[in-house]
């Protein structure tokens, strides 16, 4: 909400906005993601409005999830990106700098994993010469497809 304007929405009156979390952590950041996209604007005769719930824009969760992803980092044509993007499960880097996801180190036995490191996947069964699909049991015949048109 613009610097100065008072909301019309009595929610907003009455509560005022959502508190920042503090420490900020990844599922924080996670909901903010969905809130921006899910509250997102959409255009109506009298003005923006919230895409989910009909207030006028910005809503509270929309006003809370840009400022809790501006404060893990991201700049506001970011965050527009996301919205635009329209993926509430877009998975934005833990902690968040501007060259792009650290190498956090984990205590314990287990060695911390490198994203950009990633292990070959297990090959797949080769299909068995001579049918194609799972074989019928033996006396039942094959069903039959119907053929598109």
């Amino acid at each position: 909400m613009p610097v100065g304007e008072e909301s019309t929405d009595p929610i907003d009156r009455a509560l005022g906005d959502l508190p920042l979390p503090v420490p900020l952590t990844p599922e924080d950041v996670r909901i903010a993601v969905r809130a921006v996209v899910v509250h997102a604007a959409e255009e109506w005769p009298a003005g923006p409005r919230c895409r989910n719930d009909g207030l006028p824009y910005p809503c509270r969760l929309s006003r809370w999830g840009r400022r809790v992803l501006e404060t893990h980092g991201l700049s506001e044509r970011q965050v527009d990106a996301l919205v635009r993007h329209g993926n509430p499960f877009v998975r934005v880097p833990f902690p968040f700098v501007v060259t792009g996801p650290t190498r956090v180190t984990r205590p314990g036995p287990y060695p911390a994993r490198d994203p950009a490191v990633r292990t070959a996947s297990p090959a797949r069964p080769v299909a068995r010469p001579g049918g194609q699909g799972r074989p019928a049991a033996p006396g039942v015949p094959a069903p039959r497809w119907p053929q598109a048109s």
